[in-house]
């Protein structure tokens, strides 16, 4: 291509300098990157600008960039943006796919170029798209996880159609809309790990290990300002989550000998004495960074001594002979912030009295965080309330969708947390747009939406990620003496729901015995739930059943203490089912920050200047 002219360059530079004044300088930020790729050949930045999203891609290729977001994961009916700089010129297609993964060129064009450039080795895009554009070819972009798809070529996209992209393709879950968070330095910080020693991971689907630990600061007060994942390389898929207990202070050093498998009848009795959750990890998540004014608090005699590690390890092709040494890195300060950081556990306590039919599409199951609870326990300690600044949504396998809603004084609130496109391996805190302050006398409840249709016995509630979970860690400030806050509906009545009329009492065995109707007779309860004959309207009558249920309430302190409400029945909040959405506004798919004749030249201008660059992309 013929070099340009000095008065080209000189003009180029001052359109392309107005054009991009009227984004302001935002425009060119992006607070949130990823690397895609394992070779660190594809790298997403983006950031949310008003009703858009803005996106920057740096791709190690001189041919066409792919990128897309999908609802599976995988190409069927997916959103999806195709752009490279061909022979100077720059170029950048909105297409999606049906279901038979046919790409298609998108009648709307959502996705607007805003910037591109290639040089000896990579090609650049930044572009932006509404989010929620009203387009049926387009995916809305929410707070929810998305599965991010994404491919490259050597070559570019020529007008006799795609190229295949090969191996240069992969998936990756992300939230898009998380809110941009203060990053204190802490490179100079302090840290200390907690990490396991050469554990022998069992070659059976689950193991939940334990190992104890002492935590190196003490006498005097300090704050954890973040927590860091350290997942040994190569069992990124091994490890599922990690959570951290804070156990009894009475204990001594003699129990930080040896790790043990937890939950095992013959783990070691101090085991017993770490309820308190102070900290979650889940697969997929990265590092996680308190807020400027809050801190993990340790050193003093409140805070933890002695933690338990408890690392769930998922090994579904029950693999022989691996060894691990993940944990994680907790990197603090002594300059003490305001306020000290709690987590509350709410949702529905994991027990077998937690079950889904088989083949169901869409099962629903609440964990209730009860007014009860919440009355008691902060009218004593917090009048005022709380505030919640992050949430961790759990659950299994199974789960696709959950949501925290929030009650106050029976009036339900926005959403507190949520999450409509679940995904199992990608599970972090999700940091709030605001904090929520959460008074007594208030209802949480944790709602796991379900799909079984590939399962042909029931699903129980329990630790195997073959088992379900439906779990919120909601972390908060200021700290105080409330550690779970959870429900168990009630069996008895499940249970008449398939015509058990009497168990065998008093109950001597767990899962407990079935006395009659004759068919059930000598069965475990959870024999009887298998046995009975499972069809999507008789599973829709029992959800239907199992949400109206009273529930028994959980509301623990530290150190295996119990609220007085421990134990008792409570009736349930008038929740509106199912949950009414909030309206989507379509944005107009024609606003751009400038015109596009100017952001055109804009481009050539910059692909002009920068084309024949031989040095390495930085």
């Amino acid at each position: 291509m013929r070099p340009l002219r000095p008065w080209a360059l000189v003009l180029g530079g001052l359109l392309c300098a107005w054009a991009g004044a009227g984004a302001g300088a935002a425009a060119r930020s992006y607070p949130h990157s990823a690397v895609l790729d394992g070779a660190g050949a594809y790298r997403l930045l983006w950031g949310r600008r008003g009703s858009a999203l803005a996106l920057r891609l740096e791709v190690r290729t001189r041919g066409y960039v792919g990128f897309g977001l999908s609802t599976s994961g995988g190409m069927a009916s997916a959103d999806i943006v195709v752009g490279g700089v061909e022979r100077g010129q720059p170029y950048l297609q909105d297409y999606f796919t049906d279901e038979n993964r046919v790409l298609k060129k998108d009648p709307q064009q959502d996705y607007h170029l805003e910037y591109a450039m290639e040089n000896s080795t990579h090609t650049i895009l930044a572009f932006s798209r509404e989010l929620h554009t009203c387009d049926t070819n387009d995916k809305s972009i929410t707070e929810s996880t998305v599965r991010v798809i994404w491919a490259y070529h050597h070559k570019d996209m020529g007008e006799a159609g795609q190229n295949y992209h090969g191996s240069n393709r992969g998936t990756k879950s992300l939230r898009l809309l998380n809110p941009e968070r203060e990053e204190v330095s802490s490179a100079s910080l302090p840290y200390f790990d907690l990490t396991n020693k050469d554990v022998p991971v069992p070659d059976k689907d689950t193991t939940y290990w334990c190992q104890m630990f002492k935590i190196p600061v003490q006498h005097e007060k300090h704050h954890v300002t973040k927590v860091k994942p350290l997942i040994q390389k190569g069992h990124e898929n091994l490890v599922h989550h990690i959570l951290l207990y804070q156990c009894s202070s009475n204990l001594n050093d003699s129990v930080l000998d040896y790790g043990h498998e937890c939950y095992h009848p013959n783990m070691p009795d101090s085991f017993l004495t770490c309820e308190t959750v102070i900290f979650a990890w889940a697969i997929g998540g990265e590092g996680f960074t308190y807020p400027p004014h809050v801190g993990l608090s340790i050193g003093t005699a409140a805070d933890p001594l002695f933690v338990l590690m408890e690392v769930h390890y998922d090994n579904p092709s029950e693999t022989e002979g691996l060894i691990d040494n993940s944990g994680l890195r907790l990197i603090y300060t002594p300059v003490l912030r305001k306020y000290d950081a709690g987590v509350i556990e709410a949702g529905l306590w994991v027990s077998l009295f937690h079950n889904i039919p088989p083949g169901m599409p869409e099962f629903v199951s609440e964990g209730h965080c009860t007014l009860e609870c919440l009355e008691e326990a902060l009218g004593a300690e917090r009048p005022a309330g709380i505030q919640v600044f992050a949430v961790l949504l759990h659950a299994h396998l199974a789960g696709r969708a959950i949501r925290m809603r929030h009650f106050h004084n029976g009036e339900e609130q926005k959403l507190l947390a949520y999450d409509d496109e679940f995904d199992f391996n990608f599970q972090e805190f999700q940091y709030l747009n605001e904090e929520r302050t959460i008074l007594p006398g208030d209802n949480l409840v944790t709602e796991c939406h379900y799909s079984t249709v590939d399962r042909i016995r029931m699903t129980w509630g329990g630790l195997s990620t073959r088992n379900e979970m439906c779990l919120s860690y909601l972390l908060y400030y200021p700290r105080i003496n409330l550690t779970r806050c959870a429900s168990i509906p009630d069996i008895m009545e499940q249970l008449q729901f398939i015509g058990v009329k009497e168990i065998y009492r008093p109950v001597r065995t767990w899962p407990f015995i079935i006395k009659s109707p004759k068919q059930y007779k000598n069965l475990s309860f959870m024999d009887a739930m298998n046995k009975f004959k499972w069809s999507r309207s008789e599973g829709l009558s029992y959800n239907q059943l199992v949400l109206k249920l009273p529930v028994n309430v959980r509301c623990s302190k530290t150190d295996n203490a119990e609220w007085s409400i421990q134990g008792m029945t409570a009736l349930l909040p008038e929740i509106e089912r199912p949950y009414k959405t909030e309206p989507v506004i379509c944005s107009s798919s024609s606003c751009l920050s400038c015109s596009l004749f100017l952001t055109l030249l804009c481009i050539v201008y910059i692909t002009a200047s920068t084309i024949g660059n031989t040095g390495p992309f930085v």
